[in-house]
C-alpha cells in the first residue's frame, strides 16, 4: 500500500475592530481580518489567511505567534486561541495537508504596520477567497460572536480605557447587530468586566458633558456566565 505523508499548517483569523479604509466606503466601526495577497500559484491573486508549514520542533502556539511575526510582522495580539482543524483530504492541491486555525485579536487603537500585499478586509464583504480560507473566517467569526457572550474577550478587542459609547461601537461591529450602550453596561459591570476609570473623556467641539470612561477589570481570557448571550433587539 503506498505510503503518503500529510502535512500540517497554522493558520490564523486575525480580527480587529476599525473603521473602513476607502473614503467611499461608510466610517463606522466594522470588523475586519487581516489578509494577504498570493503571488503564486495555486490561487493566485486571490486572499488568504497568515500562515504556514509547521515547523518539526514547534508547537503549533509558537509556529503561528512566529509566522505572524516574520510574514505579517504583526506582534500585536492581545488574544490567541486555537479554534479547529480542518482536515479535508482535498482542501488544497497536492500532498494532502490538515489546518490548525487561531483566532487572534488586535484591540481597536493598535496601526501595526503591514507589508504591501496583506490588508485589512471587512469581514461582511471579504474578497476572493484561497482554498477553504472563507469558511475558516466564517467559522471565527461565530465563535467570536458567541464568546463575546460569555466570556471577557472585548478586553482584547477594546482599547484599555473607553467611553460607554466606543465600547458599544466595538461589541456591535464585532456581534453584526446593534448593541444598547445602557444594557451592555448593567451586563458588563454585573459580571465584573468592566470598571470606571474615575476619569472623563475629552469634551468634544459640541460640548455637553464629558463621558466617563471604564476598563476592563483584567486583560486575562476568563469565562464569565457561560450560559449567556448577547441577541439582537426585539
Amino acid at each position: 500500500m503506498a505510503h503518503t505523508s500529510t502535512g500540517h499548517e497554522v493558520l490564523a483569523v486575525v480580527f480587529q475592530v476599525r473603521r473602513a479604509e476607502s473614503p467611499t466606503a461608510k466610517r463606522k466601526p466594522a470588523l475586519h481580518v487581516l489578509l494577504w495577497q498570493r503571488a503564486l500559484e495555486p490561487e493566485k491573486e486571490k486572499w488568504a489567511l497568515p500562515g504556514g508549514g509547521l515547523g518539526a520542533d514547534e508547537d503549533l502556539t509558537s509556529s503561528v505567534r512566529r509566522q505572524l511575526a516574520e510574514k505579517v510582522d504583526l506582534r500585536q495580539l492581545a488574544h490567541l486561541e486555537q479554534l479547529a482543524i480542518f482536515s479535508d483530504p482535498h482542501r488544497v492541491p497536492g500532498p494532502r495537508t490538515i489546518a490548525s486555525t487561531f483566532l487572534g485579536l488586535v484591540p481597536s487603537p493598535a496601526t501595526p504596520e503591514l507589508p504591501p500585499d496583506t490588508r485589512w478586509h471587512p469581514v461582511s464583504d471579504l474578497p476572493p477567497m484561497a482554498f477553504d480560507h472563507g469558511p475558516m473566517v466564517e467559522h471565527a467569526r461565530t465563535r467570536l460572536e458567541a464568546k463575546l457572550s460569555y466570556t471577557n474577550i472585548g478586553f482584547a478587542l477594546a482599547p484599555n480605557e473607553f467611553a460607554l459609547s466606543a465600547l458599544r461601537d466595538i461589541y456591535s461591529a464585532a456581534l453584526g447587530h446593534p448593541v444598547d450602550a445602557t444594557n451592555l453596561q448593567r451586563v458588563l459591570e454585573r459580571r465584573h468586566v468592566i470598571t470606571r476609570t474615575g476619569t472623563t473623556a475629552r469634551s468634544g467641539r459640541s460640548g455637553g458633558r464629558p463621558a466617563a470612561l471604564y476598563r476592563f477589570t483584567e486583560a486575562a481570557y476568563r469565562v464569565t456566565d457561560e450560559f449567556a448571550a448577547l441577541r439582537p433587539p426585539g
